[in-house]
């Protein structure tokens, strides 16, 4: 009796497990753990055998797989193999898990009587998302950002602390890759207008938002590199408009924020865990 009670627990529990699981997104994580370092180009039937599926399946998985990046046929073979976008996952965990212990303590420092909030984004696409950020105020201006909450790169001085630090051709890429709206009275969107601003960032190292993504709020950010100039994050802080003047913000704000930057970055090369969190699109 125990026995046949338990067996129907058993059942229970793994129906419920059943109705919580994407069946066709653990299918394609097999198809992709079918490559190995040993056989890193597989054909489709060999993948098919090694994921435990039909050929029809294994067909229609890669073809999707190569056409967001994950997989790339090998040349004019039958083969397949995993693209490099595949890293991305696992150095993106590793990287940004280190990126938000290092910059805590960095960004307690940043915020006080003037700045209500510090921040680490970084680039996705074409937006920019924080992965951490320390906030003693702003509610009252009805700003909502947390870790996790994106904004477009454009318009953005996090965004801009990237870019800048980008090659000419990918800022094009990235600002040509969604609309440019109008987000507040002083929004930029037209190309080259941007494009020069990007100059200016870098030429100062450090990037000034006028209530350009959300009115009433002046942020400052300055990029986080790696060993090679290359950004992987940006940090900034931001401050209300009616406490200060924008002159005043960047006077008292920019040094400290470049500081801020340089010590993250050298924290982060100093473990070895950084990467090119860009990706083109």
């Amino acid at each position: 009796m125990i026995a046949r009670s338990t067996g129907k627990k058993k059942q229970a529990k793994a129906a419920g497990s059943e109705k919580n699981t994407v069946l066709s997104l653990a299918k394609g994580f097999r198809i992709l753990e079918a490559f190995t370092a040993q056989e890193p180009e597989l054909t489709m039937a060999e993948v098919a055998r090694r994921a435990g599926v039909d050929n029809a399946t294994a067909f229609r998985f890669l073809n999707t797989l190569v056409d967001i990046g994950y997989v790339e046929r090998v040349g004019e073979t039958r083969n397949f193999r995993l693209a490099l976008k595949v890293l991305d996952l696992g150095f993106n965990a590793i990287a940004r898990s280190d990126l938000r212990s290092s910059a805590r303590p960095i960004l307690r420092t940043l915020v006080g009587k003037i700045n209500e909030a510090a921040s680490i984004g970084v680039l996705d696409g074409a937006d920019i998302i924080y992965v951490e950020r320390i906030q003693a105020g702003l509610a009252r201006l009805g700003v909502d950002i947390r870790i996790g909450s994106r904004v477009p790169a454009y318009s953005s001085a996090v965004g801009h602390a990237i870019l800048a630090w980008l090659p000419h051709a990918d800022q094009v890429s990235i600002l040509k890759s969604q609309p440019r709206k109008q987000l507040t009275a002083t929004t930029l969107t037209d190309l080259d207008t941007l494009v020069a601003r990007l100059e200016q960032v870098k030429r100062r190292g450090y990037a000034i938002s006028d209530q350009e993504t959300v009115t009433g709020l002046y942020v400052l950010a300055a990029p986080v590199l790696d060993t090679d100039g290359i950004p992987l994050a940006g940090l900034s802080v931001a401050a209300p408009a009616f406490q200060t003047s924008l002159a005043d913000f960047e006077a008292t704000g920019a040094e400290p924020v470049m500081h801020a930057a340089q010590a993250l970055s050298r924290a982060l090369q100093s473990s070895g865990a950084f990467t090119h969190q860009h990706q083109a699109n």
